[in-house]
């Protein structure tokens, strides 16, 4: 009986046309009057409890599997019928129970692999213009581009989990796409990467202890970003619960100071690459703590290009980290870097290094954070008042959007969320680019620097 409903019974089942008088009540109408499943079908399609295939009919025209129609009683099922209606879809189950166990198989298997794989991410417009000042001449930059970013993640098992970060950037003053061939520059450098997979790490989480490998993401723990913000092509390790210590060891291509550029390669120009060995170490505290603190060590290395720029061949920063929060809704950190490694840089070849001036070999950074931006909060807004000196050797890519490495001075910023995951946020700088390489008698130019970006997060 269940062999020959696999093919002709079933497709009659599906394929005859009902009466004239059925026609009117039956939702779906091509389902026969005279087969045994009739008077299940349409009661329980009257119920809302079976569904076709979503445009009122089960196709009775084509031919359908077994498989087809235990999928429209898997559904059923899904809907936890009770009464007369339950019944009756046992009954239907009972016919299809073969395929359902499969169907049951293979549905598990899928809707875990969509929960598994899960997208967040950003639309995004960014403006910023910078002006510099010296001896009566002016130059100003502008760039604005819109970026699309995606990041998805995904889990491997209790533990492990893979994610990514793809970033995508369109100039708005040229209505171009950025590739790796028309970068955008800001002040001589490269400031606008094109299409590319940002990072691509996968990250194991255990009770006091995680490690992350691959090209992933390290914002420095105990200063906020001051010294590092960017990504590590390697290993990271962190231990602890109240207190921690982070280990990373990789490659990166962001050192200003060595004139390292992670959006840009010249074979030529460079031979060696712009690619230095980057190791760190920080040991912190919780940072939900009232009072937050930190230490840490980070290495970045090239023997040639740092040869050239700093007669070295690697650079060892030491920093400190302090934060105290007041109330939920103010704080106030400060951190201090420092290196000894630069000596100087020669005027070429044939002439003699000239000395390092200190401020180049020192950072620090104090700020006032007040309340926060919670994208998912209409209204909600955080604003922060900030002095910092950015020294070139002392920091490797920092976090600030309007300040950059190499200068010193006030930078102010507020975050408004307009609507839900539609934020909007300003940054303004003022004070001065302070060359390194010049004995102690650095030229200052006055510098300023407006920042805003729109972002829509998904």
């Amino acid at each position: 009986m269940r062999k020959a409903f696999a093919s002709t019974c079933v497709a009659a089942l599906l394929a005859a046309s009902a009466s004239t008088a059925f026609a009117a009540t039956n939702p779906f109408e091509d389902v026969p009057a005279d087969h045994w499943a009739y008077d299940a079908v349409t009661q329980l399609a009257a119920n809302g409890i079976i569904e076709g295939y979503g445009d009122g009919t089960y196709r009775g025209d084509q031919a359908i599997t077994r498989f087809e129609m235990a999928q429209m009683v898997a559904k059923a099922m899904a809907k936890n019928p009770y009464g007369v209606d339950k019944a009756m879809v046992d009954k239907l189950a009972a016919e299809f129970a073969d395929e359902l166990n499969n169907l049951g198989v293979r549905v598990a298997n899928l809707e875990k692999k969509v929960d598994n794989v899960k997208f967040e991410g950003t639309v995004r417009y960014r403006y910023q213009m910078a002006r510099t000042s010296e001896e009566g001449l002016i130059q100003r930059n502008t760039l604005q581009y819109l970026t699309l970013r995606l990041e998805p993640s995904m889990q491997v098992n209790e533990h492990w989990s893979g994610h990514a970060r793809i970033d995508y950037n369109s100039d708005m003053d040229t209505a171009t796409n950025v590739t790796g061939a028309n970068n955008i520059m800001l002040n001589g450098a490269n400031a606008v990467p094109g299409i590319c997979v940002e990072r691509m790490w996968v990250q194991g989480d255990y009770d006091n202890f995680q490690i992350l490998l691959g090209k992933l993401p390290y914002l420095s723990n105990i200063d906020n970003g001051m010294l590092f913000d960017d990504n590590v092509s390697g290993g990271q390790i962190t231990v602890g619960s109240k207190v921690k210590a982070t280990l990373t060891a990789g490659r990166s291509r962001n050192y200003a100071a060595a004139g390292a550029d992670p959006n840009f390669y010249d074979p030529v120009e460079t031979p060696m690459g712009t690619t230095g060995s980057y190791q760190a170490i920080e040991i912190y505290n919780d940072r939900d703590d009232k009072f937050t603190w930190g230490v840490g060590f980070h290495r970045w290395a090239n023997r040639d290009l740092l040869n050239d720029e700093g007669l070295t061949s690697a650079v060892n920063i030491w920093d400190i980290g302090l934060g105290y929060k007041f109330d939920k809704n103010l704080a106030l950190n400060g951190a201090y870097a420092w290196t000894h490694s630069p000596k100087g840089e020669a005027a070429n070849a044939a002439e003699p290094a000239e000395d390092m001036v200190s401020s180049a070999k020192r950072a620090w950074s104090i700020e006032l954070d007040y309340k926060g931006a919670d994208p998912s909060d209409k209204g909600s807004w955080g604003a922060f008042l900030a002095y910092r000196q950015l020294g070139n050797w002392a920091v490797i890519a920092p976090t600030y959007d309007a300040i950059g490495p190499g200068q010193k001075g006030v930078e102010m910023g507020v975050d408004y969320v307009f609507a839900k995951n539609l934020m909007g946020t300003f940054k303004y700088f003022v004070g001065k680019n302070v060359e390194d390489d010049v004995g102690g008698e650095a030229p200052q130019s006055s510098s300023y620097t407006f920042f805003g970006e729109l972002n829509f997060f998904f």
